[in-house]
This record gives C-alpha cells, sequence and structure tokens, in this order.
C-alpha cells in the first residue's frame, strides 16, 4: 500500500524520504502536520517557510487550495507530490494532469524499468523496476510556470509555478520519493535535486501527515460539505440536533438490552515478506539472481532489525545466540542461514541453486520461528 508516511518502512512509505529531509535541513526541525491546510494557514504566518507534502492521491475542496496559494503567495515554498492533484489547486494554476492508474488485473504485464529525470540532466535517468510513470501536466502556461522534471516518455511531470512572493512545486510521481525508490542506487539524488530549487534557508519546515491518510473526496469534503452547510440553516440544524439526541437515547437504553458483538480479529499479516515475493517474481523474469538475493537479504534483514531489535550489520556468534533465543529457531539453522547470506551477498554471480536455497532457508525461519522447545 501506497502511504508515504514518515514512520511508514515499508517499499512505498516515506521514512527514507523524511530522514533525507531531515539531513538536508539538519539546523531546522521538521514540524509534522496533521490537519488540513486550511487550518494550518490559520495558525501560522511564516513568509519563508518549506511545506512538503508526499500523498498517493491529493483531494482538496476549494477553501483548503485557496489557503495553499494564499500560504505561497506569502513568499514560502509548498512541494506536493502525489499521483493525482485536485483539479480545485490545478485551476488555480491553469494546466490539466493526464493521470494513468495501473489496473490490476494487468499489473505484472505492466511494470518495467522506468525512470524520472530532471531538466538540468534531461539525459541522464534515475530509475527502478515497477509500474511505469506515466503522469504527467498538460496545458502549462510558460509566463509563470516552468517545467522541472519528465517521465520516461518527455512528458512534464514536475513544474513550479511562481505565485506573489513564493514557489509552489507540483510533482506526479510520489512513488519517485518513496522507500523503494530511493534505496535505489542513486536514486536518492532525485528528491536533494527536487528540493535543491527552493529556498536554501527555510524559516520552518513542515512534513504534512494529513492528506496521505484522504483517500478519496469524501473524505476531504464531509467537514465543509456535510457540517458547515447544515450549521448555516436554522431548519436542517434543528433536525441534526434531534437526531443526535434520538440516536444517544437509543444507544443509552438499547445498548443495555443488546450484548455488543465481539469482532473477530484478522491475524497480522507479514507484508514485508509478501512484497519481497512479489519482488522477486518481477526480477526472476530478467534471471537478474543476484538483484534477487541481494533485495531478498535487505528485506529479511529488515524484518530481524524491526522485529528483534538486532543489528544485523554485527554478524557473530553472539548475534547468531541472541536470535536463536528470540525467534525460538535452533542456533544451527540461523548460523547456516547466514553463513549462506553472507556467501550470496559476497558472490558476484548468484546460481539458480543457491537463490532457491537461499529463499527457502528463509521461508524455514519464518515458518519455524517461535516453535523453538
Amino acid at each position: 500500500m501506497e502511504t508515504y508516511s514518515k514512520n511508514d518502512t515499508k517499499p512505498f512509505g516515506g521514512q527514507i524520504a523524511y530522514r533525507q529531509v531531515e539531513a538536508m535541513y539538519d539546523g531546522n526541525i521538521i514540524r509534522d502536520k496533521k490537519q488540513d491546510f486550511k487550518d494550518t494557514w490559520q495558525n501560522i504566518s511564516d513568509t519563508g517557510s518549506l511545506y512538503i507534502c508526499l500523498a498517493s492521491k491529493l483531494y482538496l475542496n476549494e477553501e483548503e487550495a485557496e489557503a495553499m496559494m494564499e500560504y505561497v503567495s506569502a513568499g514560502n515554498s509548498l512541494v506536493i507530490s502525489a499521483g493525482l492533484i485536485d483539479e480545485n489547486l490545478l485551476d488555480k494554476l491553469g494546466c490539466k494532469e493526464m493521470y494513468s492508474e495501473p489496473m490490476i488485473e494487468n499489473a505484472m504485464g505492466q511494470m518495467k524499468s522506468t525512470g524520472v529525470s530532471t531538466t538540468r540532466q534531461p539525459d541522464f535517468k534515475y530509475s527502478y523496476y515497477y509500474f511505469p510513470f506515466d503522469n504527467y501536466f498538460t496545458g502549462i502556461d510558460s509566463t509563470d510556470t516552468r517545467v522541472l522534471g519528465y517521465n520516461d516518455n518527455k512528458k512534464p511531470n514536475s513544474i513550479v509555478h511562481f505565485y506573489g512572493k513564493g514557489k509552489l512545486y507540483l510533482q506526479c510521481e510520489p512513488r519517485a520519493f518513496s522507500n523503494y525508490f530511493l534505496l535505489k542506487e542513486n536514486n536518492y539524488e532525485y528528491l536533494k535535486k527536487t528540493l535543491a530549487f527552493t529556498v536554501a534557508e527555510p524559516e520552518h519546515v513542515y512534513w504534512d501527515d494529513h492528506y496521505n491518510k484522504i483517500r478519496s473526496r469524501k473524505d476531504t469534503d464531509r467537514n465543509f460539505s456535510s457540517f458547515s452547510e447544515i450549521m448555516k440553516h436554522p431548519p436542517l440544524k434543528f433536525a441534526f440536533w434531534l437526531s443526535l439526541l434520538l440516536l444517544a437515547m437509543y444507544i443509552l437504553f438499547g445498548g443495555k438490552r443488546v450484548q455488543r458483538i465481539i469482532p473477530q480479529l484478522k491475524p497480522n499479516e507479514n507484508t514485508t515478506v509478501t512484497f519481497t515475493e512479489t519482488i522477486g517474481r518481477l526480477y526472476l523474469q530478467k534471471k537478474d539472481n543476484k538483484n534477487i538475493a541481494d533485495k531478498m537479504i535487505t528485506y529479511f534483514n529488515e524484518y530481524i532489525r524491526n522485529t528483534y531489535f538486532l543489528n544485523t550489520n554485527q554478524v557473530n556468534a553472539d548475534f547468531v545466540a541472541v536470535l536463536s533465543r528470540k525467534s525460538g529457531v535452533d542456533k544451527d539453522k540461523v548460523e547456516t542461514l547466514y553463513r549462506s547470506i553472507v556467501a550470496t551477498h559476497s558472490s558476484s554471480i548468484v546460481s539458480d541453486y543457491q537463490l532457491l536455497s537461499l529463499h527457502e532457508q528463509i521461508q524455514q525461519f519464518y515458518k519455524n520461528k517461535g516453535n523453538k522447545n
């Protein structure tokens, strides 16, 4: 799932981007914002700050879009990266977006090596293997808007709009700022070069943690269209409060006679393992056994660090003993597994047998954890 959350370590989370921003502005504490932009702008009066928003899709109502333009006009920099950007904002720039969402049933066939580039290095591409970067902007007014980057088809997917005293940066390929993309070779430089266009020493740095949770237009319109509009009309306002009163009475008296249903909790899923297997199948088509093995090792070590809080950079006898004790897997099996990991990682060529053996040992670890007598 594409969350782009600062706390999400999964492939399409935003933890790597967040840490990179922290490093770029190490003299500035990042301030997380968990409310809509209209409320954010009402509580600040900045004239030289940087606001960063990553989301799978960006849904805004008219008031939020207007607040963003006011923030930019005051002299601030607003950086937005979203696959689908709301027309309420695009209309203020006078441009459109061509958005393409891959069909799930054809997902495997659509994946390929794909990348993005910047106007500073138009012939150099930051790439990875996944869904192609097909989104782009059209109808750009060159009077106050400049193109900053392109997709594989040389279509503009990154722009800057000059408004008032500030700048609004829009990029319609948020996967280029995901953990998975930024950890690929030198792709981390793409984020650095994107932010290089912004103010060098911002007054404050804000990280949005609100819009990456908005999954539909109903979520962002709810407070505006439902509650606010009801409060404007006395008959609707009276009916609303009466309904709440009746509902409260029903819960108060009816709840005493009806036993609450106890929901059945679904067991936690190991999504990291699932993703590793999926990416492995993708690279298997290319017969790139070394790349498959390296990614299997990377995500397995990430699982060990997050689950058992162990440092996988120092694999020795003590590490093996502690991991065996915490996971419940026999010490001999843990030692054999990490011996295979070290041998595979140091090999320049990985055979099919090595790859299958490594995969089987990792799977046995997941199956046997917690079963040690």
